[in-house]
């Protein structure tokens, strides 16, 4: 049995309701637990990054999207848990009439939030803060899973728009 281990590929979706809201969760029970992060999951073997990022988003909130396409990739390297993914970013529509988004996943996911792209960033300046000033200082603000830390630091003036 081999011991080396291998690149993940990760889906990350940015769920655009009508107000140009997304949905972010409170991951548990798996690396990056306690961190808020997009819904999505692991591209599996064939699948499109379309298909992967509807499968999930179905599957962790019931709700159903649309208009999907590609934004940008980061490269997540997760040295506290050994793990290393390229995390692909897209963006869509949920379909319209859909309801809130559902905790279908409860081992995965403690609750959803709708947010605004400026309410990320500021959770996102909040970290880097208390990351520069040192261990024990308490974010201000969601606490975010790599990925979306690696999107603002590797793709500066990320913006959905």
């Amino acid at each position: 049995m081999s011991t080396q281990q291998h690149v993940r590929v990760g889906v990350a979706v940015f769920a655009l309701n009508h107000e140009n809201k997304f949905i972010l969760g409170q991951r548990i029970g798996s690396h990056g637990a306690n961190t808020w992060a997009l819904p999505g999951g692991h591209l599996e073997l064939n699948e499109s990054w379309e298909t992967c990022a509807f499968r999930e988003l179905e599957e962790e909130t019931g709700l159903q999207i649309e208009n999907i396409r590609y934004l940008t990739a980061t490269n997540d390297i997760m040295e506290k848990d050994g793990k290393h993914y390229v995390t692909l970013f897209l963006t869509a529509r949920v379909k319209e009439g859909q309801g809130e988004p559902q905790i279908l996943e409860p081992n995965k996911c403690k609750e959803w939030k709708w947010v605004g792209f400026e309410e990320l960033k500021r959770d996102w300046e909040a970290q880097v803060q208390a990351d520069q000033a040192g261990e024990g200082v308490e974010t201000k603000g969601r606490k975010l899973f790599i990925p979306l830390l690696s999107l603002f630091e590797q793709r500066e003036g990320f913006s959905l728009e």
